[in-house]
């Protein structure tokens, strides 16, 4: 069995939210199918008080092994470094104390969601608590364990980034490593897991015929393509929420907003409204990252100019007005 123990650290618990809606199967299965066995979670656990005391401490002294240690939320150094902004409840130590001794301990560390991973939205704005991620402070390596740290089965942080997170992201991730078959190979340059990261969200989007020709909303609730004036990131954004849909069947784009490239560091401070689209002489800055802006002009005249009827009268409507014609053969 691979023992996992997960701590709630400065965040909304979204994270974990999302987690209970793992399905086929569901959450505990799935775990006890791999061979994990949850130690202790916050929200899941009937453990309190002294009885997690002991556990932490077992873990510390190394009496008891720990293969996977998940962190949610971004951790919390202030007032000065001190870190007692967020003291372990009963404990009197910081959390961040406990991180760091867990995680010199762990065989691998995890970072749940974008707060844990890269600062997150506790970072936003003036950041008085002093709030980091595991191992990155926005996009710069380093935040609570350092930029060197490895676990004992010789891995950075794992950053299962998402804000929050598809609970498939993190239940595949737990399972991989608990096989014993992560390695660097299987992470992308913010050590987020392959395995979703190198998909766009823009991959599966419902609206890529809109986005083909240019037919772009102009108000939340339209059915055109979002990227044009209404801030949406997908063709930037890395995971795969339209091809791996949220309980089955939704995503932010599905249900009609714009994708704000949560998975990210830095994504909470975009430096303009997430429902907007920043642009330089009407062209949009959010490009996706392999397009020269010269062939977005270019592409973007033709395809407007080509656009279907259909597509320009649909894309700026709540509702489907006209659907496709039937294609008639000829003889």
């Amino acid at each position: 069995m691979a023992n996992m123990l997960w701590l709630q650290s400065g965040g909304c618990g979204g994270c974990s939210m999302s987690l209970l809606g793992a399905e086929s199967p569901e959450l505990m299965t799935t775990l006890e199918s791999a061979g994990i066995d949850l130690l202790w979670h916050p929200s899941l656990s009937e453990q309190t008080g002294t009885e997690v005391r002991e556990l932490l401490q077992r873990i510390v002294d190394g009496e008891l092994s720990l293969d996977l240690l998940c962190i949610e939320g971004s951790l919390m150094r202030g007032p000065n470094g001190t870190g007692r902004f967020h003291l372990f409840g009963g404990t009197g130590i910081p959390m961040i104390h406990w991180v760091e001794q867990l995680a010199a301990r762990a065989r691998y560390t995890l970072a749940i969601g974008s707060c844990a991973a890269f600062g997150g939205i506790t970072t936003a704005g003036d950041n008085h608590t002093d709030a980091t991620g595991l191992q990155f402070e926005g996009e710069l390596s380093g935040g609570l364990l350092g930029s060197d740290y490895r676990s004992k089965g010789k891995l950075p942080v794992v950053n299962v980034a998402g804000c929050p997170v598809h609970p498939n992201w993190v239940t595949e991730t737990l399972i991989e490593l608990a096989l014993g078959e992560g390695d660097e190979e299987h992470l992308d340059a913010l050590a987020r897991p392959r395995l979703y990261a190198d998909q766009l969200v823009h991959h599966g989007c419902t609206r890529n015929e809109y986005y083909e020709y240019k037919a772009s909303a102009e108000r939340p609730g339209q059915q055109g393509c979002m990227m044009e004036h209404l801030g949406c990131l997908g063709t930037q954004a890395h995971g795969d929420c339209n091809t791996r849909p949220w309980n089955g069947e939704g995503s932010c784009t599905r249900g009609g907003y714009a994708c704000i490239n949560c998975t990210a560091p830095e994504f909470e401070e975009p430096s303009h409204a997430f429902m907007e689209t920043p642009k330089i002489a009407g062209i949009p800055v959010g490009l996706p990252t392999d397009m020269p802006k010269a062939w977005f002009v270019a592409l973007a005249s033709l395809s407007k100019a080509a656009t279907p009827e259909r597509l320009r009268e649909n894309a700026h409507s709540e509702q489907l007005i006209y659907p496709p014609r039937v294609h008639k053969r000829t003889s």
